[in-house]
């Protein structure tokens, strides 16, 4: 748990993570223009505003972040941002602006858009704005006082779900009903602070995840069912559920303490043996027999309280089977009420009546279209017939060298003259120096090459 008055602070002398712009340390002239304060009005000089305002705004809302906290204080970030013994001027500026854009919401504001009648009990965890910065505020004067505490919108809905996620994965998520006091336990490293808590619960609540109820001067938080699902009012049931379980805590807790005493009582009885005393280890034995029937009578009355939990979560578990059930056939129900067994059978008809109609159609077109010839189909076959004995009968023209290939485009050679032969050979036989002299060489005679 937390300590009174305890805050999550920003710590200061810079940013200790070293997760700061490289500017930071690099350039004096452009850290000397950031940690200048803005002109009144941006319409003096918008590039030199908006420069300033990139650089500081997500810084801001980043080094919040790498911290882990939710709540901002315009002190806190000077410290946190000093550089060389300088404060940036600005910071105050760019808290409006976050303020003006919704990224950054008054802590005061943000407790009174919550509609919740548990927040009376806490109301003096948080503290109340001093007077002047509610008359500030009446003025119309937006200037963040230096004390105010100031809500990161996105970083505590970031924080509301770690605490979701936390408690769904948790052994208490059993029952939906968890006592306050454990759940913040449960919460203590992620919640800084008190405060940051209840910030939390209110922001869950917002989201309508949670609701809480006193119950016998102790406040019980109920949580929605699932992560998407909106949370019922505390019920009876609810309560009486709370109960059996505060019920078997505190059975178990006695059956744990007895048990201790018990075997205190057999240690004594021990050494009262080893030191000769039969009386007082008599008794010590006697008082551990009597602690052991203790045990055993809280141990039946603890067995009935987890057999009734036992059957009220098996009971939850039936509902919600019966609800799915319920749920299935109302949606069977409604997606048949337009089918009927009659209409089903004559929409099958219909499909039979238009299949039959198709093949009727497409065998039509198969017959063709004759345009007006009618041809004896008997006829051509006997012409036919008669074409294939004509063929048999007439020879076939074969060539005289079967082994020789035949070419059905071959060009004819051309027929050269005995008269031309013997003048390219006359030709010749000069060419080659008179190989065959004419006056003494008889004259072949060449047969013509067919």
């Amino acid at each position: 748990m937390w300590s009174p008055g305890r805050e999550a602070q920003a710590p200061t002398g810079g940013d200790p993570a070293g997760l700061l712009p490289p500017e930071w340390e690099e350039d004096e002239e452009r850290m000397s223009f950031l940690f200048s304060a803005f002109k009144r009005s941006r319409e003096v000089n918008s590039t030199d505003w908006d420069s300033k305002m990139g650089f500081w705004a997500p810084l801001v809302l980043s080094h919040s972040r790498r911290q882990g906290v939710v709540r901002l204080r315009l002190r806190d970030l000077q410290e946190a941002f000093q550089r060389k013994g300088s404060v940036p001027l600005g910071l105050a500026t760019v808290l409006q602006d976050l303020l003006r854009r919704g990224e950054l919401q008054r802590e005061s504001d943000f407790m009174a858009s919550v509609d919740s009648s548990w927040i009376s009990w806490g109301v003096g965890v948080f503290l109340l704005k001093p007077l002047k910065w509610t008359l500030s505020n009446m003025l119309g004067d937006n200037k963040v006082p230096a004390e105010e505490v100031l809500v990161a919108v996105e970083l505590l809905k970031e924080k509301a779900e770690e605490v979701y996620r936390l408690y769904q994965n948790s052994p208490i998520s059993s029952h939906p009903v968890v006592a306050l006091s454990e759940l913040s336990t449960l919460c203590a490293n992620s919640c800084p602070d008190e405060r940051t808590f209840y910030l939390v619960l209110l922001q869950l609540q917002k989201e309508k995840r949670v609701t809480v109820l006193e119950q016998n001067g102790e406040k019980i938080v109920k949580f929605a069912r699932g992560p998407h699902a909106k949370v019922s009012p505390v019920n009876d049931v609810d309560v009486g559920v709370y109960q059996l379980m505060q019920s078997e805590q505190l059975l178990s807790q006695k059956v744990e303490s007895l048990s201790q005493e018990s075997e205190r009582c057999k240690e004594e009885a021990r050494r009262a043996c080893r030191a000769g005393k039969k009386q007082l280890a008599l008794r010590s034995l006697k008082a551990k027999q009597r602690t052991e029937k203790r045990i055993e009578a809280l141990h039946a009355k603890l067995d009935t309280v987890q057999g009734i939990l036992d059957r009220i979560y098996a009971s939850q578990t039936d509902q919600m089977v019966f609800n799915a059930y319920q749920a299935g056939v109302g949606a069977l129900k409604l997606s048949m009420k337009d089918v009927t067994v009659e209409k089903a059978e004559s929409l099958v008809d219909q499909i039979q009546e238009l299949c039959d109609t198709q093949d009727e159609v497409s065998q039509t077109l198969a017959g063709g279209v004759t345009n007006g010839l009618d041809f004896d189909s008997e006829e051509l076959e006997k012409e036919l017939d008669i074409l294939l004995q004509d063929t048999t009968k007439e020879p076939l023209d074969l060539p005289d060298n079967p082994h020789e290939t035949l070419y059905t485009n071959s060009v004819p050679e051309p027929r050269i003259l005995d008269a031309e032969l013997e003048a390219e050979l006359e030709k010749l036989s000069i060419s080659e120096g008179g190989l065959f002299p004419s006056s003494k060489s008889p004259k072949r005679q060449l047969e013509p090459t067919l």
